[in-house]
């Protein structure tokens, strides 16, 4: 009894140098890094397509902002396509300022790029001298499809050229901190890698490795219209991305995307588990316009994304049907991550140049991780300086649920007695700065989160 006793004095005693802190968590939606609703084909601020069309042409020069508000929501990720003959109008000449200028667009307009390189479509054609170059030709000009210069994707010269485009791009790219992530694109319409005219196996496979080569710290994303490839792509590590998103059937047809391919090539692929290592992207099929009209049902439709654990979605910067704006709403809460610190344990005391105890419980109340690396971060701030105490943490593997961090942090030997404020933040690695808004109260305007109080002796 004694001994129970003194332990029990003791569990008192440590608790008593403590603090315990458990955050508020708020309902907002929150922009973070790589999730959300994207822009397609224009960033924040600038006017969205006014009715249910949209351009497959990207942007190649600054799209001015908007006058007034633009009524779409925020978003963290811009996403544009470019045609072949809009970047490389002549052999070997590419027009790389295009891009150039749209990555410096997303950072200006506080987003980053997703982007895809498409060879054609049926109305893009292939750049001319390409055409004019003996290449070999899928169809006739009798052909029912003739209008349309379709490209023999197994000649040496289309997966040399192409391929010349698709290393370029990722000599120059690859890496770059406002790029999110690029599609594989290789054969067929806007490069889908589907078409009148696919090539074998083989070279399907060739134009495939080709971004795994150019791209290797950059992510991936493979489209999901052919399963042999979809298979093979995210086996290497790409994510994947669909663009039917919200097909529900046509009238006469007895086939529906949201009912037939996508559950049954991710069940026939064994791709359920994709989403735990890299992104799931959804692009809608028409848009949310469309959907209302054709009376979609909208929450069969969310509910399969979140299912699939999507991160982010492209609604084609069209507009959102007034009464579905709310349950839009309601769905970006939900999709990618959403951290939240629900308990936090310290030391009330410590001195410069010693370890601070701390112990820290995080939900993550999304259906997706985040999949780039940032920085779980506390910091004591007061007169006598500043100190920066960085956790051993890689968040990537906080999936849907809890996650804990148990452990002792530096407390810079320089930092002058006195009492501190500790604020939490999770970094972008490479600046250092607040990257994340968390669910939580306490934003502060720099983007931390005050926590509590520290006396440093």
């Amino acid at each position: 009894m004694r001994s129970l006793c003194w332990f029990l004095l003791w569990l008192g005693a440590a608790a008593a140098q403590n603090a315990i802190v458990r955050p508020t968590m708020i309902d907002d939606v929150l922009v973070n890094p790589g999730m959300g609703i994207q822009t397609f084909q224009r960033f924040n601020r600038q006017a969205i397509n006014p009715g249910l069309r949209w351009s497959e042409v990207g942007a190649e020069a600054k799209v001015r902002d908007a006058a007034g508000k633009v009524d779409f929501p925020e978003s963290s990720v811009a996403y544009f396509r470019w045609f072949w003959w809009q970047l490389e109008p002549q052999q070997g000449h590419y027009r790389w300022d295009i891009i150039d200028t749209a990555l410096d667009e997303a950072r200006r307009h506080g987003q980053k790029l997703d982007m895809r390189l498409m060879p054609y479509d049926q109305g893009n054609p292939l750049p001319q001298w390409y055409r004019d170059s003996g290449a070999r030709r899928a169809n006739k000009d009798s052909d029912q499809d003739g209008k349309i210069w379709s490209p023999d994707s197994s000649d040496p010269f289309y997966i040399k050229t192409w391929g010349a485009v698709v290393a370029q791009a990722g000599q120059r790219y690859d890496g770059h901190p406002y790029l999110d992530a690029v599609d594989i694109s290789t054969f067929g319409y806007w490069g889908e890698g589907w078409g009148p005219y696919p090539p074998d196996w083989p070279t399907q496979k060739l134009l495939t490795d080709q971004y795994f080569d150019a791209f290797q710290r950059t992510p991936l994303l493979m489209n999901f219209d052919v399963l042999e490839t979809l298979v093979y792509s995210t086996g290497r590590g790409a994510g994947w991305r669909a663009d039917c998103w919200g097909d529900m059937g046509r009238p006469g047809r007895n086939f529906a995307h949201m009912l037939d391919r996508y559950p049954e090539y991710l069940a026939k692929g064994n791709l359920q588990d994709v989403w735990r290592r890299a992104p799931v992207s959804l692009e809608s099929c028409g848009t949310p316009g469309s959907w209302f009209n054709g009376h979609y049902d909208l929450q069969y439709i969310f509910d399969q994304a979140l299912r699939w654990h999507v991160s982010t979605v492209n609604i084609k910067s069209t507009p959102i049907p007034e009464t579905w704006k709310k349950p839009f709403e309601e769905f970006q809460k939900k999709i990618g991550y959403r951290f939240a610190l629900r308990r936090l344990e310290y030391s009330k005391s410590v001195k410069a140049g010693r370890m601070l105890p701390v112990s820290m419980w995080w939900l993550n109340a999304g259906v997706a991780p985040v999949y780039a690396a940032y920085t779980l971060a506390l910091e004591l701030r007061g007169p006598g300086g500043r100190s920066l105490l960085k956790a051993p943490v890689d968040i990537r593997k906080w999936l849907p649920g809890d996650a804990v961090y148990e452990g002792s942090l530096y407390v810079d030997d320089g930092l002058a007695p006195g009492t501190y404020r500790l604020r939490v933040a999770i970094l972008d690695p490479r600046t250092d700065l607040p990257a994340i808004r968390l669910a939580i109260e306490g934003r502060q305007a720099d983007g931390w989160y005050d926590v509590g109080e520290v006396e440093v002796d």
